[in-house]
């Protein structure tokens, strides 16, 4: 079953005023009641600065929210343009219903193996991890053990009191290095896998 989030219609507005009204509008339950008297299904609508955004589970309903928003923008006189996406699981964006969705096991793995691919070429070019491991110890002193461990260990570990972070270049990399760390640490501690924030340089493995 579709998520209730797969597809999006962008709706980019000129001016804020004209988003405001918009958004107003579109927000009164117009547009999602007309498409939940066509098709039996609501939508979600969301926004941006001059943007609104309408989510919908299935092309279908998606093609629906659009018709129905530019109908109510027109009623308006606001003038908009429309751009219909599709959640893409793997690549996690964002994309044009041309790109074609991974149908097999190999054909998904295909696909990931190419955005850690291209996640680790960010990296070196950027010369900062793009991905890390992240640690929250209970105390300042479990911090420190750790953090002395990991680097025996041949990792680069910056220490902020009781948190740790590990720089990996790609996603795989930091959740492998985060489940490493969570043999090594106290049974408390938390551990996890995400998006650097800090500016650590990239790990040449």
């Amino acid at each position: 079953m579709a998520d209730s989030t797969d597809w999006r219609v962008t709706i980019s507005l000129a001016g804020q005023e004209h988003a405001e009204q918009a958004r107003h509008y579109l927000t009164t339950q117009e547009v999602e009641q007309d498409v939940r008297d066509r098709l039996g299904r609501s939508i979600v609508v969301g926004s941006g600065d001059s943007q609104i955004f309408l989510y919908a589970g299935t092309e279908l309903a998606a093609a629906e929210a659009e018709q129905a928003a530019r109908a109510a923008l027109a009623q308006l006189g606001i003038q908009a343009q429309f751009a219909v996406h599709r959640w893409h699981p793997v690549e996690e964006e964002w994309e044009s219903p041309d790109v074609a969705l991974p149908r097999t096991e190999a054909e998904r793995q295909a696909e990931h193996q190419r955005l850690e691919d291209a996640e680790t070429a960010e990296s070196i070019s950027a010369g900062v991890a793009e991905w890390q491991a992240r640690v929250e110890l209970g105390s300042h002193r479990e911090a420190v053990a750790l953090a002395a461990k990991l680097d025996g260990e041949g990792y680069a570990v910056v220490r902020r009191w009781k948190f740790l972070i590990v720089g990996a270049n790609n996603e795989d990399d930091a959740q492998a290095i985060a489940d490493h760390i969570k043999q090594e640490a106290p049974p408390d501690a938390q551990v996890h896998a995400e998006a650097s924030g800090m500016r650590l340089p990239f790990i040449p493995f």
